[in-house]
């Protein structure tokens, strides 16, 4: 099928940046400033309305033109003011445009084409009053050119008068000659208004005029299903298959309609029907996937989209689109070891494309593959390392995996490119106390702090990292001041809680305060073995022995920890339990964790503090 389609808005867009030139039987947009011509005497014989109408016209101009006629003189000043001020137009400077065409305007009020520059002047610089006011004129002094009547219509749609732009439409295809293929341009302004039995209408009337047209064709269709008639919708598409059985793009967007309309069967085969035309297609692919999704055949499903995702023509970004769609389902182990697959393909196909291990990275992270998921980003920073969230998983994952050179190292090359995110330096301030360097922690944790004000969530982790950082350098009193910080913003932050009051009841300072947070923390989570060890340490600090003993035998519960072992020693012993305590002194020693007191304890069988 041959192609004439217009669409509206690049007809109209054509406007802003040219004059019209010139063409034989197309309508003509002046350049110059030229005197209307003379009227021709009527016809002898009856006259039609229309002419009647016309000679009015014509007679009109020539009385504006009698009244005042142009000296050579005047014509070259209002030829020149016209030039510059087109030329001030095409600079964008539009006030000292108006200022020239005004002044040839003033000169020649009856030339059209002043009328018109004047008018798309003022749409350009937004007096749209003005702009109407002289695309009329225009217009109504040579109602034959098309581009006059195309401005005009412009200038309504951009105020949102959609009806007074269809009528312009519909004047100019009435009145100038060969200006039928106008008619897909006003078929768009119905479109935009919603008046689809219109707009369907205009279409038909461009195909008795054109012919058959694939893009009428297609729009007809985009129609028909919202007017939900899907039987006219697939009746089009049929129609364009048949007519372009080689274009594949009109067999996959009616496989596509199929599919979506749970015209299952149908879907199916016209999917095939692609990829007969090309056996590589993975659109096709992609359709039939989600077809046999629908129907339940997992097995036939994932097969096809693999085959989709082998294909280097699958676009990078479609193919992260679906994986996107899986990362939003994870973790499920349904669809766990696909998206892993999926994720393995994309890398392969895509081995220099750093979205490919992004999204890769993504779905192992998902699914739990920690370690995996971390060198798969470090190959996507290999690639492209402007991107911060990719640096902050791998930080992030570091951590996880309590890998503190590792966490160091990345920190490190990650805060060269991004020395103002406030988590990198979290991490890196982390990092260095795991590596039991607490003032260089110190150091990374206030700097990130400053960076995090905006951000009292995260401002509230770094004030409990440095509580543990400055109580690590003894200096308690900003330790205290951190924590008692962090929990301004969350009473219940757990880590403050637990290590604030398990440090007081270390230094026997602040007891009663340090009892009611640990006792909020076992009121939260009864059967935490941690907390349970810092209430009960609390409680033999302030001599509750019993207290202690049995926050202590709850904890043993299910804790093999070292430490707690040896608090229950140290409490048995403090109750007289000597025996036991040695018992349990020994045991701690056994698992490992206890403090450097044990073995001082085990060989003098005696409490020391």
């Amino acid at each position: 099928m041959r192609s004439v389609f217009i669409s509206f808005s690049l007809a109209l867009s054509f406007l802003l940046l040219a004059e019209p030139s010139q063409a034989q039987k197309q309508p003509v947009a002046p350049s110059s400033a030229d005197k209307v011509k003379e009227a021709k005497p009527p016809k002898p014989g009856k006259l039609s309305r229309k002419e009647r109408k016309e000679l009015a016209r014509r007679a009109e101009l020539e009385v504006a033109s009698q009244q005042r006629q142009l000296s050579d003189r005047d014509r070259g000043m209002s030829e020149a003011f016209f030039v510059d001020g087109v030329k001030y137009v095409l600079l964008e400077d539009y006030n000292k445009a108006l200022e020239r065409l005004l002044k040839a305007y003033t000169l020649n009020p009856t030339n059209a084409a002043i009328s018109y520059k004047i008018a798309e002047t003022n749409l350009l610089s937004g007096n749209l009053k003005d702009a109407t006011n002289f695309a009329q004129a225009a217009v109504k002094l040579d109602p034959k050119n098309a581009y006059y009547y195309l401005l005009l219509a412009q200038i309504f749609a951009s105020q949102k008068q959609y009806d007074q732009a269809t009528k312009v439409y519909a004047q100019l295809i009435q009145d100038v000659p060969d200006s039928g293929y106008y008619l897909f341009n006003l078929a768009d302004l119905y479109l935009a208004q919603g008046k689809l039995p219109e707009a369907l209408a205009t279409l038909e009337k461009a195909e008795k005029q054109f012919g058959a047209l694939d893009e009428v064709s297609f729009k007809k269709q985009q129609i028909y299903l919202k007017q939900n008639n899907l039987d006219k919708a697939l009746q089009e598409g049929e129609a364009l298959i048949k007519a372009n059985p080689d274009e594949i793009r009109y067999v996959l967007a009616q496989a596509e309609m199929y599919a979506a309309n749970n015209r299952l069967p149908d879907a199916i085969r016209v999917a095939e029907q692609a990829l007969r035309t090309d056996p590589e297609n993975p659109q096709a692919r992609m359709i039939m996937a989600d077809v046999y999704r629908q129907q339940g055949n997992t097995v036939e499903s994932e097969k096809q989209i693999k085959l989709a995702f082998e294909s280097p023509g699958l676009d990078i970004d479609d193919k992260v689109r679906v994986l996107v769609d899986f990362i939003k389902q994870l973790p499920n182990p349904k669809l766990e070891q696909t998206a892993l697959d999926l994720a393995a393909i994309t890398v392969r196909v895509h081995p220099k494309d750093a979205k490919a291990y992004s999204v890769a990275g993504d779905v192992q992270t998902l699914a739990n593959r920690k370690k995996d998921a971390r060198d798969t980003y470090l190959k996507a920073i290999k690639l492209d390392n402007s991107r911060y969230q990719i640096w902050q998983q791998v930080v992030l994952i570091d951590a996880e995996l309590n890998q503190t050179d590792s966490l160091l190292t990345h920190s490190e090359r990650a805060l060269e490119l991004f020395p103002n995110q406030a988590p990198l330096w979290f991490y890196n301030g982390v990092g260095y106390m795991l590596k039991k360097q607490p003032t260089k922690g110190v150091k990374s944790l206030e700097y990130g702090r400053k960076l995090a004000t905006d951000n009292p969530e995260l401002l509230a982790q770094f004030d409990t990292q440095l509580g543990d950082a400055y109580h690590e350098l003894k200096d308690f009193k900003k330790s205290d001041a951190a924590y008692e910080a962090a929990l301004v913003f969350d009473a219940n932050n757990a880590q403050a809680l637990n290590n604030y009051s398990y440090f007081l009841s270390i230094r026997g300072e602040k007891l009663d305060r340090a009892k009611e947070m640990a006792g909020k923390l076992v009121k939260q989570f009864p059967d935490n073995d941690t907390y349970l060890d810092t209430y009960a340490w609390v409680l033999y600090k302030q001599k509750d022995y019993a207290g202690a003993r049995q926050s202590l035998e709850k904890a043993l519960q299910t804790s093999k920890d070292g430490t707690v072992i040896e608090h229950y020693g140290d409490v048995l012993y403090q109750l007289g339990e000597k025996e036991k305590a040695y018992v349990e002194w020994a045991r701690a020693k056994k698992n490992g964790g206890a403090s450097e007191l044990i073995d001082r304890k085990i060989k003098d069988k005696k409490l020391y503090e």
